[in-house]
């Protein structure tokens, strides 16, 4: 099964180190970037996107808001918000979307626990 990650963050030094860290745990996954939310819309309706890791401070507008949008579109969709503002309210804000938590910086052993589940995830549904 292919399986598509969505990196969207505004920062290409932070795409690069998530890219590396899901690649050395899943590094058989097509990664696909985006560098805001527009161009993160754009890539959904070109691409088959299965997960997306999305930063929460974002220029145009924040990580939750462009979540909550692509959790309407793709309600099945893993997704993680991936921030170095670890506060109790943007950890909160991202459960009432479903997504989960992952601190900056991205490493492999922090992004371990939300990949394996999204894997876990695409094998057994529909």
């Amino acid at each position: 099964m292919s399986v598509t990650v969505m990196i969207v963050d505004d920062s290409k030094l932070a795409r690069i180190v998530a890219g590396k860290a899901l690649a050395e745990l899943q590094p058989e996954w097509r990664r696909v970037e985006a560098g805001s939310a527009a161009e993160a819309h754009e890539v959904v309706s070109t691409n088959q996107v299965d997960i997306a890791l999305i930063d929460f401070n974002m220029a145009e507008k924040d990580g939750l808001e462009f979540g909550a949008e692509l959790r309407a579109l793709y309600p099945d969709m893993p997704i993680a918000i991936i921030t170095a503002n670890i506060q109790d309210e943007v950890i909160a804000r991202a459960r009432e979307i479903g997504a989960a938590f992952v601190a900056k910086p991205v490493t492999s052993e922090g992004l371990a626990g939300f990949v394996s589940g999204a894997a876990l995830k695409l094998r057994t549904s529909p």
